[in-house]
């Protein structure tokens, strides 16, 4: 029968269809990846860096870059101005969307993913990260980085080659103060910390557990398929996770997505990174959300914001682990 599960991190409630479980290969693969301007030169590849604006940052070895930070060529947000909020009348208020915009490419092959790095190229994508969060929270006018990776067009992304996006934003989004309020009054002491411990202890729900991060489908899920990437170090900040230990969590996600994709193929997601605001002290356990792009949002979930999940993470987490049990392709 169909079950109301309780998001803690938002305190939105979910609906989880279990009679209308869909095996992998039920779902319709994704488009093929459509760059917006084919005859375009892609800007991220090796040799057309001048493409691009000059690089805040380039890390490489052999004298080769193997990971690039650039400004976006057309930032979200802009400027160094503190946020300044106009009303305009009774009802319209605006401000100016200063803050910065970058471009974190992850890799110079054109053609993979964060799936597709070896071991120190995805703990190299999350030193970068760290560095670049830290280098945000000293900007005065910079109160929240949401770090993003949009792989494939139904994700969002206009370019095939792999890269994310950082943006450091003049105001804490709702979903960020949510959680932070979540965080505040769980009593059990730190959500994500006894959901780990839960989970590895119900064992239904995991994908990958190693010494460095605990990858589950959650109880909430509300999405097929989707993922929470929990590191096993408490920290409120990502930047705050030492430089030895951090670099783990990026071979976990590797680890994560590569489960998703020998299971379902290439298919389209959104990689997200949750951290605490910079210059807040409150409790926060900094984290990561992967959600497959399989199904389509439609009325009922745009008019009430309750999602409805055609695929229990349950058997979602057992496709996954199956998948890396066998090494292959599951039917």
């Amino acid at each position: 029968m169909s079950q109301l599960r309780l998001n803690p991190l938002n305190g939105r409630w979910v609906t989880v269809v279990a009679e209308r479980a869909q095996r992998p290969s039920d779902f319709a693969p994704r488009i093929a990846q459509v760059e917006s301007d084919p005859d375009r030169p892609c800007p991220f590849c090796p040799g057309n860096e001048e493409s691009t604006p000059p690089a805040l940052e380039s890390y490489g070895r052999d004298g080769k870059w193997v990971v690039r930070v650039v400004p976006n060529r057309y930032p979200a947000f802009f400027g160094e101005d503190s946020m300044a909020v106009r009303n305009l009348g009774p009802v319209h208020v605006q401000a100016a969307a200063s803050g910065i915009h970058e471009v974190l490419v992850i890799s110079p092959e054109h053609g993979e993913s964060w799936a597709d790095l070896d071991d120190r190229d995805a703990a190299l994508v999350m030193s970068v990260m760290r560095d670049r969060f830290a280098e945000h929270a000293q900007m005065a006018h910079v109160r929240y980085t949401q770090a993003i990776v949009n792989q494939g067009r139904e994700a969002g992304a206009s370019l095939a080659h792999p890269h994310g996006q950082l943006l450091g934003m003049p105001f804490v989004p709702g979903e960020i103060l949510d959680e932070e309020r979540a965080f505040a009054r769980f009593d059990g002491g730190c959500i994500l910390c006894t959901t780990a411990e839960a989970e590895l202890a119900d064992g239904s729900r995991i994908v990958n557990a190693d010494d460095a991060c605990v990858v589950v489908c959650p109880f909430w899920s509300g999405t097929p398929y989707e993922l929470l990437i929990i590191p096993r170090r408490h920290e409120s900040h990502l930047q705050d996770t030492p430089a030895d230990e951090l670099p783990a969590v990026g071979i976990g996600i590797r680890n994560a997505l590569t489960n998703l994709r020998d299971l379902l193929g290439d298919v389209a997601y959104n990689l997200v990174f949750h951290t605490a605001p910079h210059r807040h002290d409150g409790p926060f356990h900094w984290h990561a959300h992967v959600w497959p792009k399989l199904v389509t949002t439609a009325g009922f979930e745009m008019g009430t914001g309750v999602l409805i999940n055609i695929t229990p993470p349950e058997v979602a987490a057992q496709e996954l682990r199956r998948v890396t049990a066998t090494g292959a392709k599951a039917s």
